[in-house]
């Protein structure tokens, strides 16, 4: 039987790619919210970040969700996102 092959994505801040399920997934509804996503299969625009507190940071001084969801998320958001992304860690 073949193997079967693992989802590969891109951090939109280092670049480097992993397979989805080692990535944090950040996702724009609909709506306009802006949250973590730890399923990976939330509706709307999303975005993947490397599971690291250095990563978030990296992304706020950059602004760079804002960019790849065409939002504008503010200081508070990334704040609010990096606590989501702590109390989602089940390693």
């Amino acid at each position: 039987m073949a193997k079967k092959k693992k989802p590969i994505r891109k951090c939109i801040v280092t670049g480097s790619t992993a397979e989805k399920k080692e990535l944090i997934r950040v996702v724009r509804s609909p709506e306009g919210e802006v949250f973590v996503d730890p399923g990976g299969k939330k509706n709307g625009r999303g975005a993947y970040l490397t599971n690291s507190d250095e990563c978030f940071l990296e992304a706020k001084q950059k602004d760079a969700l804002s960019r790849h969801l065409n939002i504008k998320v503010t200081g508070e958001d990334y704040d609010r996102l990096l606590e989501e992304r702590r109390k989602g860690i089940k390693r």
